[in-house]
């Protein structure tokens, strides 16, 4: 199941499509600010943990494995060690799956374990009300007790409704609570990298 923190397009079906006010793409970020951006998420990760081989970066699907599988790679080439990395599905930890008239997909979760003295890294495309985090932990602790939880995401859109901060983002893009971030990965989505900001516009 992809991210739910990203307004998706194909969410919308063509009834909604029709009546809907027509909307104003904006440019955000290219492939090559994306992979700056990992570049620094990465840099960030080495300074913060000086013991490498016990972090996991545990992707959310799908979009944040494949940033996690990415930042991993960085770091790797920068500090010469391998970096654990995982799939952490939130499917049945979100706290509205009881009020979805259908069930989501489900996909296999995998993680290193045992987890016990590890730095567990959540990896998310798209942090926004912090829902889609809390769910990843509470999945994560299904698994066992990670010595820390620490949360990255490639953008940080704002409008929290829980206490969780991010610790590592690579752009910091303030949205009004209608607009929508649209992220395309070339290895997920088939399309070029980039980012844009989908604002509404009035009828």
């Amino acid at each position: 199941m992809r991210s739910r923190e990203v307004a998706k397009e194909d969410m919308t079906n063509n009834q909604n499509a029709r009546t809907s006010p027509p909307s104003a793409t904006l440019p955000v970020m290219d492939g090559e600010a994306i992979n700056r951006a990992l570049r620094r998420i990465a840099h960030e990760i080495i300074e913060r943990n000086s013991e490498l081989a016990s972090v996991v970066l545990a992707g959310i699907p799908s979009r944040g494995v494949e940033i996690a599988r990415r930042i991993a790679g960085i770091i790797e080439s920068l500090a010469k060690t391998p970096v654990a990395t995982g799939v952490i599905d939130v499917s049945m930890h979100r706290d509205d799956v009881g009020k979805r008239a259908e069930l989501p997909r489900v996909q296999a979760s995998r993680l290193p374990l045992p987890l016990e003295n590890k730095t567990v890294i959540i990896v998310d495309d798209v942090f926004f009300t912090g829902r889609t985090a809390r769910a990843a932990m509470d999945a994560i602790n299904s698994f066992g007790r990670p010595a820390r939880i620490q949360l990255a995401a490639l953008i940080d859109r704002g409008h929290r409704e829980l206490p969780i901060r991010v610790d590592y983002v690579g752009k910091n893009l303030p949205t009004a609570a209608g607009e929508r971030v649209r992220l395309r990965l070339e290895k997920v989505d088939g399309e070029p990298d980039a980012v844009w900001l989908v604002k509404e516009e009035k009828a």
